[in-house]
């Protein structure tokens, strides 16, 4: 029986050595879509686990620098002051496709009239200057204005374009939300609001606004407009690993450069990096 009982181990641990090391992703919530869909093809195909979390572009960095994840998704830059806090880490930053932060306002608005509007006029809305849709041409109601979570990569791209600082306060916000899924509900469930979304999150239910420029040009968010840069937030969509990055980990974030990975990106709405 004793013997039996070591031979049983013996061939729990030989078969755990053996397995496949998984790969842990974390971070934006922009992100996810692509790495999890490509991460779905990278399991069939390779056998090895690879687990994916949200929880925003600040948590997925600091868990990664943390030693807590293997790659870290980011749907904004790494900031000085977080390389200042890890500054012995050797970070990477691959661009694994494009996106953009788009003005996004209930269709009830959109529907109504205001299908375009200057930076200075969200600014108004979040700055608490304008609260009502009838100073834009639009319906006699109420603003409800949606922010995101300090630490989401989508709110500092667009605050920093929008108030000219991404950690700008904003007193005309009546609510606060994390992942582009909630904001997304939030808007879907008001007939007046006003947020910001992922370009691949907008549906019938939320719309994307036209940004009128300085000379009065009217640049709608389209997948040309974020292919060439001419509307104002786009931005790279990034993993984010560190100089000690371990084998299988290396291999998905070069899946996700090759043509499956980069279908996975196309297909959750974003626009690829690498043929």
């Amino acid at each position: 029986m004793y013997k039996q009982s070591v031979f049983a181990l013996s061939a729990l641990i030989l078969a755990a050595c053996s397995a496949p090391e998984a790969v842990n992703v974390s971070g934006s919530s922009t992100v996810l879509p692509a790495v999890s869909l490509a991460a779905d093809q990278f399991v069939a195909e390779t056998g090895t686990t690879v687990v994916v979390n949200a929880g925003g572009s600040g948590s997925g960095f600091n868990q990664l620098a943390e030693g807590q994840t293997d790659i870290g998704m980011m749907s904004r830059d790494i900031t000085d002051s977080e390389l200042e806090r890890f500054k012995t880490i050797d970070f990477k930053r691959i661009a694994i496709g494009r996106d953009a932060v788009v003005p996004t306002i209930s269709s009830e608005i959109y529907e109504a009239g205001v299908k375009a509007l200057t930076l200075a006029q969200i600014a108004d809305i979040y700055s608490g200057r304008v609260d009502n849709w009838a100073e834009f041409g639009g319906p006699d109601r109420a603003i409800f204005a949606v922010d995101k979570e300090a630490s989401r990569g989508t709110r500092q791209i667009f605050m920093g374009v929008v108030m000219g600082n991404p950690k700008a306060k904003t007193p005309g916000t009546d609510l606060v939300t994390g992942s582009n899924n909630e904001e997304q509900t939030a808007l879907t469930q008001s007939d007046s609001g006003i947020g910001m979304l992922s370009f691949a999150w907008l549906n019938e239910d939320v719309k994307g606004l036209s940004i009128i420029l300085d000379n009065g040009q009217v640049v709608e968010p389209s997948l040309e407009n974020i292919q060439n840069g001419s509307f104002p937030f786009v931005r790279d969509l990034l993993v984010i690993t560190r100089g000690d990055i371990k084998p299988p980990a290396q291999k998905f974030v070069d899946y996700l450069l090759g043509p499956e990975g980069q279908k996975a990106v196309e297909e959750s709405g974003y626009i690829k990096v690498s043929e």
